[in-house]
């Protein structure tokens, strides 16, 4: 009998976004976008996504709306094998626009707030002392802290903000190399992560280690033609997730997460087809 799938969390925010493709706007112009498709996106719903795609037995923590996108949000993630745990809102899902362009880099417009899962909704809390590992990138310092019940924690460098107010310790972090928002450097150093990972997209990226120098870690060629990036960096931090959570070392996590990051460069939205 094979080994049971590890159990991943996933900790955050699902988006309603359209899909198009287009050239990049300049201010004033007047832009026809075209071949329009729609999908529960976001950090959380993609991260989702990519953790079930490999295998892993999927728990999302989110928040959910009100409106026909909302319900149509919950439907198709939970086809896709994910246990959906929402916490309801009196709002419509979170519009979002995301522009792929000639060179598949995007533009990704968000409109309003977005629905995050709160330390305080009545969600089941207790599952995440059972995960294996979770993967934080919500806009609350209490559920990051709930987060930790997990074996291994990841968080987004978009949520530094959240580590300092929660004072809790990552194991991981995973930012861009190109943001100077998801610069983890600033950290006091009781709450420096084990392992910094800085993605530099399709030149890979660098990992920084407690008490070891930084070493660079190799891209991974897509299978198939880059059409679009959108939902990549969080389809690479749920690899390493998913890694750790299988009991990989953060090298083959890594790598693991790079494989993630460059399937989903390979078609339009970020959480695939379904299987």
């Amino acid at each position: 009998m094979g080994a049971a799938a590890p159990c991943v969390a996933i900790l955050g925010h699902v988006e309603w976004v359209t899909h198009a493709l287009g050239p990049p706007a300049a201010p004033g112009a007047i832009v026809d976008l075209v071949e329009p498709i729609a999908e529960p996106a976001g950090g959380a719903g993609v991260a989702a996504a990519a953790a079930a795609r490999l295998g892993a037995r999927v728990t999302l923590f989110t928040a959910v709306g009100n409106d026909p996108s909302s319900r149509r949000a919950r439907d198709e993630l939970t086809v896709r094998g994910i246990e959906v745990h929402a916490a309801d809102r009196t709002a419509p899902q979170t519009p979002v626009l995301s522009i792929a362009h000639a060179d598949a880099e995007r533009t990704i417009l968000v409109v309003g707030a977005r629905l995050q899962p709160r330390t305080t909704d009545d969600l089941p809390w207790g599952l995440l002392a059972g995960a294996d590992a979770a993967y934080y990138a919500g806009e609350d310092p209490g559920v990051l802290a709930r987060a930790r019940a997990a074996r291994h924690l990841v968080v987004s460098a978009r949520r530094i903000a959240d580590i300092v107010r929660s004072g809790v310790h990552a194991d991981v972090v995973v930012g861009s190399a190109h943001d100077p928002d998801e610069d983890p450097s600033g950290l006091p150093a009781d709450l420096m992560p084990d392992v910094v990972i800085l993605t530099d997209g399709a030149r890979g990226g660098r990992m920084i280690a407690r008490g070891r120098p930084p070493r660079d870690y190799a891209p991974i060629t897509p299978p198939g033609r880059a059409i679009d990036t959108y939902g990549c960096g969080d389809s690479f931090a749920a690899g390493v997730t998913t890694g750790l959570a299988q009991g990989l070392a953060i090298d083959d996590a890594v790598a693991l997460g790079a494989r993630a990051g460059a399937l989903c460069a390979t078609w339009r939205g970020g959480i695939g087809p379904r299987p």
